[in-house]
């Protein structure tokens, strides 16, 4: 139909144009087109269709995940998403890294946080045994008791029979006794496996669940991070990184916790922290300069609706080196707003406290001005992998904080000295694979690496607040829809 001479009221819907002719720019809209046919391609209701002609809250929309794609702020969310996952893959393959698909499914804490998601396949089997009666460690007790009884019954009827070979009674006596035992011992194995099952799941003599009869045959979780089998991989092949979806069972509720997100995480062999910390800087800053030339358009839209200040934060973060602030100053600094006036949610500022990321955020927004790296961090607040400095007090991890987010990488000088790093799990209690053990006693090599939350780096580029806005089908406590 002719698009141009007709005056009908189209249905809602999904349409297509055939025949274009031109597009016409028009002052009072963006673009014109010009069509000789309009066809209906898939019908909607205007008056059922869930989301209105106007503008909606960032909450609404996140219960209409399946159609908030369709709206301007979330499509530039997306396309800027796409942009950023797209330069972390060219920035890593320009500089020679290999791109490692590390496992999913892990036996390992990687943080020792202890917050993850368990994966079991003995949940179905639970279920079997639910319906089963229960025997009370009491009633196993009792039929050891009667097994012990009916042994020194049966040495009395063997040796009575011993006695008397010549008496076929005894020695029919002494068989039903022996006939006894092995009913009793039977009926004892069989209470002493039902008593070890305890509101459906099998447990060990020690009272834990026995996960000898699970899938993997051992606990097994979603992983919090690719790091440890990454440093495997980066010992072989110098330079690797990965990119991929974690998961933390963290019962938060705040604008910047997901249960599941992805993580970008690179590791580099021959490289101390100074290399660290460059690479980080180098990733970040490739990463600002690759969306504002590929998504200027999106970014003008998010300056207009959602922060002012987006392109001008990417455009100075794009073109200014990074400061560099040992952890130590950084307390100072803060010791010394606080002293003059300067008020936090937590005021108890100490050398050895973990920085809050209202901390972080003054430190790069008021102090600063621009992304700072925090470095040499307290041993006793970081992870038992990172390389133990010559103080026996920090270790050699950096954090990268930024403007409107706070801490966007984590990383660290992989402890990689054997002795030491027995020592620290010791002092930490925890216990690691020997695998890794054996990176540090097969030809050991100093190695770095860090870690970036990428929907992080999606706030700080778009200005949006709740991460729940920054990745498609967003999982937190007690939300797991579409």
């Amino acid at each position: 139909m002719p698009l141009l001479q007709s005056r009908v009221a189209y249905p809602a819907g999904c349409y297509g144009a055939a025949g274009v002719d031109s597009l016409l720019h028009c002052p009072s809209q963006a673009v014109e087109l010009k069509a000789k046919k309009i066809i209906h391609l898939g019908p909607c209701d205007a008056a059922t269709y869930p989301m209105a002609k106007k503008k909606q809250s960032m909450e609404f929309l996140r219960e209409k995940a399946h159609l908030r794609s369709r709206t301007n702020t979330i499509g530039a969310v997306a396309r800027i998403r796409n942009a950023l996952a797209f330069a972390t893959h060219s920035f890593f393959q320009e500089n020679g890294f290999y791109y490692v698909h590390t496992p999913i499914i892990t036996a390992s804490d990687c943080e020792g946080a202890g917050e993850m998601f368990q994966v079991t396949s003995m949940l179905s089997k639970a279920k079997e045994h639910q319906g089963q009666p229960s025997v009370a460690q009491e009633d196993v007790q009792q039929l050891q008791q009667q097994v012990s009884l009916q042994g020194e019954a049966v040495k009395a009827a063997k040796a009575a029979a011993a006695a008397d070979k010549q008496d076929a009674a005894l020695a029919a006596a002494a068989k039903a006794e022996v006939d006894k035992l092995l009913a009793l011992k039977t009926s004892l194995a069989k209470a002493e496996e039902a008593a070890k099952w305890i509101g459906g799941f099998k447990r060990t003599a020690a009272g834990d669940i026995d996960y000898s009869e699970d899938f993997f045959g051992k606990p097994a979780f979603l992983t919090v991070s690719g790091q440890l089998q990454g440093e495997y991989y980066a010992c072989g092949l110098t330079n690797i990184y990965t990119f991929g979806p974690t998961f933390r069972a963290e019962d938060s509720h705040t604008s910047r916790h997901l249960a599941e997100f992805w993580m970008i995480e690179p590791e580099m062999a021959f490289c101390d922290l100074e290399d660290d910390m460059r690479c980080a800087e180098d990733y970040v800053r490739y990463c600002c300069r690759f969306v504002l030339e590929r998504c200027r358009p999106d970014l003008q839209f998010i300056v207009r609706m959602i922060d002012p200040n987006a392109i001008s934060r990417l455009e100075h973060v794009a073109n200014s080196p990074f400061a560099r602030c040992s952890y130590t100053q950084g307390i100072e600094l803060l010791q010394k707003a606080i002293a003059e006036g300067r008020k936090f949610e937590d005021m108890d500022v100490h050398w050895g406290m973990d920085l809050g990321t209202e901390h972080e955020r003054y430190l790069a927004e008021d102090v600063f001005k621009q992304p700072v790296i925090v470095y040499n961090y307290p041993k006793d607040i970081k992870a038992f992998y990172m390389r133990l400095n010559n103080d026996g007090k920090t270790v050699a991890a950096m954090d990268v904080l930024v403007p409107k987010v706070g801490e966007l990488i984590g990383g660290s000088q992989r402890e990689d000295r054997e002795d030491v790093l027995q020592r620290r799990l010791q002092e930490m209690g925890i216990n690691v694979d020997e695998a890794y053990l054996d990176l540090r006693r097969y030809g050991s090599v100093p190695h770095s690496g860090f870690g970036l939350g990428f929907e992080r780096l999606i706030m700080f580029a778009t200005g949006i607040d709740n991460i729940r806005d920054v990745i498609p089908f967003p999982r937190w406590s007690g939300n797991v829809s579409f």
